[in-house]
């Protein structure tokens, strides 16, 4: 039995973290209520990266063959498509599922566990599923954008998502039932992978950082515009017009329209007392004169 008290502090944990999501209202057109926090999370975790992970990064790249490098990040999306497979049913996504298990099983197999991916070759291409994806799929919001420290950016419902997921990661029971330690195990091939993908990363950073005035707002937006783009599998919603606050418009433009019609009326009738004072005025004076 998998270390029960360990899940059991977690679920307590994810299930605090589900009744934040509910419980916390925020304005959709301003996903970022915690920028302030945020922002300064990011900067921390950028001075950590420049100090430790990318020099990491650009040794693990200098002495590492390009073939063993692919290798390595072939095997850990094997890993990862064990989470896919799960999520595919929780989605009800059948024939992805199918798709997906005949992938994991050829590159578990003939792909040497994974360092190869023949599947890819075969047609059978990668699919990005997990949990916080599954409860997007069936209409939680994302809730505000958030930025942990060293693992950067995220959201409440990624959050939640991340903890579920660790269920579905094959790594923790072959650990348990080899009689290792499940969360050493767990960290150490966490910091191959992040080590790995922060090196395939090195690129894209001179990109990066050459087209961003503000990296802090060019990270968050093109995270949450990917999540949303892989809840939706490539066809996000367009932004849709609330009926109810449209009827509202128009009944606030009738309104105006029925006070602006009565301003001209009452204006109008002014002026015509203005014209029967000015002929009372008038036979007045002529009445005077006789």
């Amino acid at each position: 039995m998998v270390n029960v008290v360990h899940y059991s502090r977690l679920l307590g944990i994810l299930f605090f973290v589900l009744g934040f999501i509910s419980g916390c209202a925020f304005n959709p057109q301003h996903t970022d209520p915690f920028e302030k926090f945020n922002r300064n999370v990011f900067a921390f975790n950028e001075s950590v990266d420049q100090a430790m992970l990318k020099p990491v990064a650009k040794g693990y790249k200098a002495i590492t063959p390009a073939p063993v490098d692919k290798g390595i990040t072939n095997f850990f999306n094997n890993l990862n498509d064990v989470t896919v497979v799960g999520n595919d049913l929780l989605q009800f996504k059948l024939k992805q599922a199918a798709a997906d298990t005949g992938r994991l099983l050829l590159n578990s197999t003939l792909g040497l566990v994974g360092f190869v991916d023949v599947a890819t070759k075969l047609g059978l291409p990668k699919h990005e599923e997990d949990f916080s994806q599954t409860l997007g799929y069936w209409g939680l919001k994302s809730g505000p954008y958030m930025v942990l420290p060293f693992f950067g950016p995220s959201s409440v419902r990624d959050v939640l998502g991340k903890g579920v997921d660790i269920f579905l990661d094959p790594r923790v029971y072959y650990a348990h039932y080899q009689g290792g330690n499940a969360r050493d195990f767990v960290i150490s091939t966490n910091v191959i992978s992040a080590t790995d993908t922060r090196a395939d990363l090195l690129d894209i950073e001179k990109i990066l950082q050459t087209a961003a005035l503000d990296k802090y707002s060019y990270i968050r937006d093109a995270y949450l515009a990917r999540r949303q783009y892989l809840v939706y599998d490539g066809n996000p919603p367009q932004q849709a017009i609330d009926e109810s606050e449209l009827f509202d418009d128009l009944e606030e433009s009738e309104e105006d329209k029925s006070a602006t019609e009565k301003d001209d009326t009452e204006k109008s009738e002014l002026f015509d007392d203005l014209e029967e004072d000015k002929g009372d005025n008038s036979a007045i004076e002529e009445d005077k004169a006789d």
